[in-house]
């Protein structure tokens, strides 16, 4: 079918850059004219049902209410002020309210404006905790094979290269020690005798809690965060959960690291803080980490600082969607997702080719044999009248929490029959 594109992606395309494309043989991406709940309406008038929220981010739903009110109030008043020598309103509610729903003692709040931005920021804060003590030699981050934790360079460094997105650096980055996430007895065994010989060369310890996502959307328990916190505190060590992708209920409660009941010293959030409208990141630091930069010497200060960090409207776009999570039952929603997901993805372990379905809260996951041909399968789904986006061997979904379950059940059902084709 031949699509007339519109005049501003005639006239933009050619000087645009597209994300995880080699430009020369992708096919173009779909203009989009609008999005309203759940639906992405393309501009040749076809509409998807999305069912990855823009990569899990809107966990409310396109163009909620209440998020677009308290947006368009904060641009009446203040649109972004630089947050050097200068403090706002929703930047400071926002970090109060942050410090009130994480566990333990995560109260110190560093805004950022990317995901990988605030994990770069918590590997900083590890490093610099280390060499405000005068400990020089602790440099290095653990990190765990399947693992994913940004695009940036420093974050690229503790990704596994297996994955396959950053491969192309493996050996021109500074080494960090990969191993696997201790699940068993053998993987915990190598993973306290790492820390038994190489703790005091570790700045800390991170982790995607409970799922990996880039790495291939793998499930892990809340036991295996439980070692890494008695890992990490047998030795001293810094403990970071990159919660950007699981944090805000994604897993079924608000973090992940709940359901554990452990504490990291540091926890990074993106994604969902804003409900999906405005760029915004957050590197959450405990007490104790915080306790190591406060200081006499100007030298100890944490020296960073986001020309739009803490941007005020992507702040009041925060506090909104934390609203929403108060007022309306979003972890009920994630839990009748959750078998919505189950129920209608389960009879794919039934099609040929498919080697794995797992569901933990809003994620569900088809793993295929073999996937030689994710763009085809996408250009099927959209066919089939929704968007997902498959990678490697990968079909996942991540729907907003607001989906209804009729929305769900086309969703899932489309996506079978694309998979049975």
């Amino acid at each position: 079918m031949t699509v007339k594109l519109p005049a501003w992606f005639e006239a933009g395309f050619p000087h645009i850059w597209n994300p995880y494309s080699q430009m020369k043989t992708a096919a173009p991406p779909l203009p989009v004219a609008r999005t309203d709940g759940v639906r992405i309406h393309l501009a040749d008038g076809r509409v998807l049902i999305d069912g990855i929220a823009s990569w899990w981010t809107a966990c409310h739903g396109y163009n909620h209410p209440h998020i677009r009110a308290a947006v368009t109030k904060q641009l009446e008043i203040m649109p972004h002020v630089m947050f050097g020598g200068l403090t706002h309103e929703p930047a400071l509610t926002l970090a109060a309210r942050l410090a009130g729903i994480l566990p333990g003692d995560l109260n110190r709040v560093f805004f950022t404006d990317s995901g990988s931005v605030a994990v770069e920021v918590a590997m900083k804060m590890a490093m610099q905790f280390w060499l405000n003590r005068g400990e020089r030699g602790r440099t290095r981050f653990l990190a765990f094979n399947d693992g994913y934790h940004g695009d940036t360079l420093g974050t690229m460094a503790v990704c596994d290269p297996g994955e396959g997105m950053h491969s192309i650096f493996t050996g021109l980055l500074p080494p960090q020690p990969m191993l696997d996430l201790p699940v068993d007895d053998a993987s915990t065994a190598a993973f306290d005798r790492f820390l038994d010989e190489h703790h005091h060369e570790l700045a800390a310890i991170m982790v995607e809690p409970l799922i990996q996502g880039a790495g291939g959307m793998i499930f892990h328990d809340a036991e295996v965060l439980r070692r890494l916190r008695a890992g990490a505190d047998r030795h001293g060590l810094i403990l970071i959960f990159d919660e950007i992708f699981t944090g805000f209920g994604r897993t079924g409660t608000m973090f992940a690291c709940e359901a554990a009941g452990v504490v990291p010293d540091i926890v990074t959030l993106s994604k969902a803080l804003t409900g999906g409208t405005m760029a915004l990141a957050a590197t959450v630091a405990s007490d104790r980490i915080f306790a190591g930069f406060w200081s006499d010497d100007g030298a100890q200060a944490l020296m960073h600082g986001p020309t739009y960090m803490a941007n005020a409207l992507a702040c009041a776009a925060a506090n909104a969607s934390i609203d929403l999570f108060d007022r309306e039952p979003r972890l009920l929603q994630v839990s009748e997702i959750e078998q919505g997901l189950t129920d209608g993805l389960t009879p794919c372990r039934k099609i040929a080719g498919i080697a794995d379905v797992r569901v933990m809260g809003a994620v569900g996951v088809v793993q295929l044999k073999k996937l030689s041909d994710p763009k085809a399968l996408q250009r099927a789904c959209v066919e089939a009248g929704i968007w997902v986006r498959p990678f490697r061997d990968i079909v996942y979904l991540t729907p907003s929490f607001t989906m209804t379950a009729d929305d769900l059940a086309r969703v899932t059902g489309a996506l079978r029959k694309v998979l049975a084709a």
